[in-house]
C-alpha cells in the first residue's frame, strides 16, 4: 500500500494542475466566442463578394483578369499553412500537419517548385520536423488576426501571382463549421477561378434569375473587386484557423480538468484506504503495547 502522505502530496498537485487547466478551459472559451463573432461577420460578405466575382466571370461579357485564369501548365506553386503559435490544443496541429504533406508531396511530383510558408510556431517547427523547409514564417497571428497583417500577405502572393512568380497557391487550414465540427482543408485561392462546387452550387440559381447592368464597366469592376476577393478569402481562412484552434483548445482543457477530477476521486479512495490500514495498525501496535505492559 502507498504511504498516505505520498499520496495526499500527488493529490494536491493534481489538483493544482486541474485548477490551472480549468482556468485555461475559461479563457479559451472567452476567445473562441470572440473569434466565432469576428468569423462570423466575415462570412457574409465574403460570400457575397465571391459571388459577385463568380456572376462576373459567369455573366457571358468578354472580360479577362490574370487573377481568374488558370495557367497551362504550371510550374511554380506555393502552400501556406495555417497552426497555431501555441499548444495544448489537442490534434489541431496534428491534423492540420497531416492534411497538408500529402499535399506539399502531390504538388511536388508534377510542379517543379513548390515553396512552402507557414504561420505559427508549431507549424514551422513540424514542418522543419518533417524536413520540409519554410520559406516565409508568419508567427505574428493568434485569435484575433489583424486584417491589414493579412492584406500584407495577400498583396504578396497577388504581387508574386501578377509577375509569374507563382502559378498557384493553396492555403491549408482548418475550417469552421461548428463547435462540434471543424474540418483541415486545402483551398486553391490563386487563381481564383477555382471556387469550390459548393459555392457555385449555392450561387447557381441567382446567376439564372439575375441580370447585371455593369457600371461604369465590367472590367473597372474587375479590377477593384478581384484583388479584393482573394484578400477576404485568404483573410477568413486566418479567421476559421483561430476559431478552429481555440474551440481544439477549449474542448481540450475541459477534457483535461475531467481527467484530473477522475484522479483525484480514485486517488481520494487509495489515501482513504492507506490512512486507514495506518490507524488500524498504529491501534495495533498501541493494544500490543499495552498487553506487553499488563504482563
Amino acid at each position: 500500500m502507498a504511504n498516505a502522505r505520498a499520496l495526499d502530496k500527488r493529490r494536491k498537485s493534481i489538483r493544482n494542475i486541474r485548477k490551472i487547466t480549468r482556468t485555461m478551459e475559461l479563457i479559451a472559451t472567452a476567445r473562441y466566442k470572440k473569434a466565432m463573432d469576428r468569423a462570423q461577420a466575415a462570412t457574409a460578405y465574403t460570400d457575397q463578394i465571391t459571388k459577385i466575382v463568380k456572376r462576373l466571370a459567369a455573366a457571358g461579357l468578354d472580360v479577362k483578369h490574370p487573377l481568374l485564369e488558370p495557367r497551362d501548365n504550371p510550374g511554380r506553386a506555393r502552400v501556406l499553412v495555417l497552426a497555431s503559435n501555441r499548444g495544448l490544443c489537442g490534434g489541431y496541429n496534428g491534423n492540420i500537419l497531416r492534411t497538408a504533406m500529402p499535399r506539399i508531396r502531390e504538388l511536388r511530383d508534377t510542379i517543379d517548385e513548390v515553396a512552402v510558408d507557414a504561420s505559427g510556431k508549431r507549424g514551422v517547427n513540424g514542418l522543419k520536423f518533417r524536413k520540409t523547409l519554410v520559406d516565409n514564417a508568419y508567427l505574428g497571428f493568434e485569435d484575433q488576426p489583424a486584417y491589414d497583417e493579412v492584406e500584407k500577405i495577400a498583396e504578396k502572393y497577388l504581387t508574386e501571382y501578377v509577375t509569374g512568380k507563382i502559378d498557384r497557391l493553396d492555403v491549408v487550414y482548418t475550417k469552421f463549421i461548428s463547435t462540434s465540427r471543424q474540418v483541415a482543408t486545402i483551398e486553391t485561392l490563386l487563381p481564383l477561378g477555382s471556387l469550390s462546387d459548393e459555392e457555385t452550387a449555392a450561387s447557381e440559381d441567382d446567376e439564372k434569375s439575375v441580370e447585371f447592368e455593369f457600371l461604369p464597366s465590367a472590367e473597372s469592376i474587375l479590377e477593384e473587386v478581384v484583388p479584393t476577393s482573394f484578400k477576404v478569402r485568404l483573410f477568413k481562412c486566418f479567421l476559421d484557423a483561430a476559431v478552429s484552434e481555440q474551440v481544439a483548445r477549449m474542448i481540450a482543457m475541459k477534457g483535461a480538468t475531467e481527467n484530473a477530477g477522475d484522479m483525484i476521486k480514485q486517488l481520494s479512495m487509495t489515501y482513504n484506504r492507506a490512512r486507514q490500514s495506518q490507524i488500524t495498525g498504529e491501534i495495533m501496535e498501541i493494544i500490543g503495547g499495552v498487553e506487553a505492559l499488563a504482563k
